[in-house]
């Protein structure tokens, strides 16, 4: 990081903590006719008019796409990414950007520099050569699909937003933000996409903190089910395996006994068929996801039943 760039963060952090020195600055510079940008919406402006000027004479020209992670925190100002860090948070990354496109996007590391520490990244070129199109314009690629959801997601979280819509991805997110709070880091995340779009998120300790709120399980869904199978297993802490089918892959419940002595009255064995009427509960959490699931007995079914949900 230059001197200049972190007199700069320095300076935005002060006028963060103070509203009223944020707004006379803001006047100030409106006053005199000129706008306080950083280098990335500088290079993004830049990006646009180059692909605008290169598409005049070749209406399917794209750009090179690039994803920009600036970490901050306490140990970032070498601009270098340590191993730890690395092996946390880029697969997460990764991972969410798939999840968000709804395809595998792989990623490759193509330098890191300062300004913090920033690292730079694109998406790996298909081996297989994309079949031709009849379109005006070029098509969206999938990383880049994916970075308008992922984006998005994270602006909700940083806002502390209802995250419902984007419950599928939830997960993958929630992964990356633990990782940057188990080593104090701060992310900035910028895409570069391949028809000049730009696309810009942050996720600090506002958002981990709101991602760790949504997490808590919040309310419990019962219904009540009939499980028929054959026991596998007993154990005498009240747990019984009923596996569903003869099949290598059949699906096996793990029916609980609130009083374990019940279980040992029924004098049950190994490779008994069975039909238990069973409580079946599930543990929300904010965003709507299963945290838990528990099977419980409630008692013996008159007879076998098709199951009516899948755990």
């Amino acid at each position: 990081m230059t001197t200049g760039d972190s007199w700069r963060e320095r300076r935005r952090a002060l006028l963060r903590d103070d509203p009223v020195a944020a707004e006379t600055a803001a006047r100030l510079l409106d006053d005199m006719g000129t706008e306080e940008r950083d280098e990335e919406e500088v290079e993004a402006e830049h990006r646009a008019a180059r692909l605008a000027a290169v598409r005049a004479y070749e209406p399917d020209a794209r750009l090179d796409e690039e994803l920009r992670l600036r970490l901050t925190g306490p140990d970032t100002e070498g601009g270098a990414l340590r191993f730890q860090w690395g092996d946390a948070l880029l697969s997460p990354v990764e991972n969410a950007i798939s999840v968000a496109a709804g395809t595998p996007v792989h990623l490759e590391l193509t330098g890191i520099s300062r300004g913090s520490t920033v690292i730079h990244a694109r998406p790996v070129p298909s081996v297989t050569p994309p079949e031709p199109v009849a379109l005006e314009a070029p098509p969206t690629s999938a990383a880049s699909t994916g970075m308008q959801t992922l984006t998005r997601l994270i602006a909700a979280l940083e806002a502390e937003q209802d995250v419902r819509e984007w419950s599928r991805l939830f997960d993958p997110v929630d992964t990356l933000a633990r990782a940057l709070g188990t080593y104090g880091l701060d992310l900035g995340m910028t895409w570069y996409g391949g028809d000049g779009d730009t696309r810009r998120a942050r996720l600090t300790e506002r958002g981990r903190r709101h991602a760790e709120r949504l997490r808590e399980t919040t309310r419990a869904r019962d219904q009540e089910i009939i499980i028929s199978g054959r026991i596998t297993e007993l154990r005498e802490s009240g747990l019984v395996k009923v596996k569903t089918g003869t099949a290598r892959n059949a699906h096996a419940y793990d029916v609980r006994f609130e009083e374990p002595a019940a279980l040992l009255r029924m004098r049950p064995g190994l490779g008994d068929n069975v039909h238990f009427r069973v409580r079946f509960r599930q543990r929300l959490d904010a965003v709507g996801i299963a945290r838990s699931t528990e099977y419980t007995y409630l008692g013996p079914a008159a007879e076998q039943s098709s199951l009516p949900l899948e755990p």
